[in-house]
């Protein structure tokens, strides 16, 4: 087998195809049988993506996936309905846009200045949810998402709670490892350093290094041009659709979603959404 060091990293990653697939199955291996909804999470590409966030380390891969395939059957993350998280929507503070950057990524809007409850659980199942939706609208040769963050109205009185925070970066970094492309922080206020200060140490380097700054000037706006489609993107981040965020015409493409997700994982639509559809 062929290898390649990675010397930033001091890690060893596969030189070929044919190495990673090799990889894959030591991974797969170690993991042991698996059945049901687990063994269909754990594709090849789901593999691949656990051993790329531990630079390919075996052991820490395995270990990483264990946990989330246990947290997966706990958890059920593919089981919450639209229903389940609604009223965390009302605002439109997390929500999939109607459009996708130009590498074909989902993108997740988030507008922490519209947090309208204070539950962590709530909250994360919101996130969890998001996810997962996110994940299910992706085109079959994109894995990866695009997080786009608006600060309107964001202060440190109605930012969430630190640990909300701490538990959010540890869902998207152990839970969906490589499923984030580009995190895009548009235009955050001044005092949004003391709070960057605290939440930067919950992030590895590899999600760190995905986190965009962007602020209303030249460098940002072609940051903006050249990952989205400017007729497309909201004029909220300088771009020119007037769309915005409707939570009833929301509402109703979660719920036609729910039907795709249902079908995906075979699951039971009265049991998926609480409602025969």
């Amino acid at each position: 087998m062929s290898w390649k060091m990675n010397w930033t990293k001091g890690q060893k990653e596969p030189a070929s195809l044919e190495d990673e697939q090799a990889k894959v199955n030591e991974l797969r291996v170690a993991i042991g049988p698996l059945s049901g909804r687990s063994l269909q999470y754990c594709s090849d590409a789901c593999l691949k993506r656990f051993l790329r966030a531990r630079n390919w380390n075996l052991k820490k891969s395995e270990k990483m996936l264990k946990e989330s395939i246990k947290w997966r059957l706990s958890y059920k993350p593919e089981e919450i309905s639209w229903a389940d998280i609604a009223m965390e929507t009302e605002t439109g503070k997390v929500y999939r846009a109607n459009f996708r950057d130009k590498l074909g990524r989902t993108v997740l809007i988030l507008r922490p200045g519209k947090q309208n409850t204070t539950g962590m659980d709530g909250q994360l199942r919101q996130l969890v949810f998001s996810m997962e939706n996110a994940i299910l609208n992706l085109p079959p040769d994109q894995e990866k998402m695009v997080w786009l963050i608006d600060f309107d109205g964001w202060s440190l009185t109605n930012s969430v709670p630190v640990k909300t925070t701490q538990e959010t970066a540890y869902i998207l970094q152990n839970r969906y490892p490589e499923r984030l492309g580009l995190a895009v922080l548009y235009n955050p206020p001044r005092i949004f350093e003391t709070f960057w200060t605290i939440v930067k140490p919950f992030l590895d380097p590899k999600t760190y290094r995905k986190v965009k700054f962007v602020f209303k000037d030249a460098h940002g706006l072609k940051l903006l041009e050249d990952v989205f489609d400017m007729e497309k993107l909201d004029a909220a981040f300088g771009g020119k659709s007037q769309t915005g965020f409707n939570f009833e015409e929301y509402g109703k493409q979660m719920v036609q979603d729910e039907v795709k997700r249902a079908e995906f994982w075979k699951l039971d639509l009265l049991d998926a959404t609480g409602s025969s559809q």
